[in-house]
């Protein structure tokens, strides 16, 4: 099934573009992007895809607690925890810091730059890295309020510039701004 990614990743021609080539073409075209339109394109799966960003409704258990939270993170799976899986959710960063933790990432990829290309990382593996720690949420399975879209590897920059994020109790100026500070 075709993505609604593939006009830009054909436009990208398989060849890694600069972050600025990547923000300006994804702004381009982002008044086709809503998180409903992206859940409605297909590739949608029960669990999330092990080694690939996800994008899901989620509705957290904690949310009166929480100072805020995003409802449709855009989350590379890390591990298993009980109930759930605990991930990055690279909407807690501003744009730019999300094609940088991407860029060095990608020392964690199993080669190439296609579909088929994943991430081969754990917790431990990436805890160290400081763009990751304002990033790593737990997320429950009975609080998924939708299947999980599989982000592809080529597709992976694409998702990470599209103004999707659901953020609640904040905006994304504060939840930047604390994310900054954690870094």
């Amino acid at each position: 099934m075709a993505s609604i990614l593939d006009p830009l990743v054909d436009k990208q021609g398989g060849i890694k573009k600069s972050a600025n080539w990547y923000r300006n073409n994804v702004q381009s075209m982002a008044d086709k992007f809503t998180a409903r339109k992206l859940m409605n394109q297909g590739r949608l799966l029960g669990l999330p895809s092990g080694g690939r960003l996800n994008m899901f409704f989620y509705d957290p258990k904690g949310k009166k607690k929480l100072p805020y939270y995003d409802t449709f993170p855009l989350v590379l799976p890390l591990e298993s925890i009980k109930g759930g899986f605990m991930g990055m959710n690279f909407h807690y960063l501003p744009y730019m810091l999300r094609f940088k933790l991407l860029e060095r990432m990608q020392k964690f990829s199993t080669g190439g730059f296609d579909r088929m290309t994943r991430f081969d990382a754990n917790y431990d593996d990436v805890k160290k890295i400081g763009l990751v720690r304002p990033t790593i949420k737990k997320y429950l399975y009975n609080h998924v309020q939708s299947r999980f879209l599989r982000i592809d590897f080529d597709e992976a920059v694409l998702a990470a510039y599209l103004p999707v994020q659901q953020f609640k109790k904040a905006g994304t100026s504060k939840v930047w701004s604390d994310s900054r500070r954690m870094i």
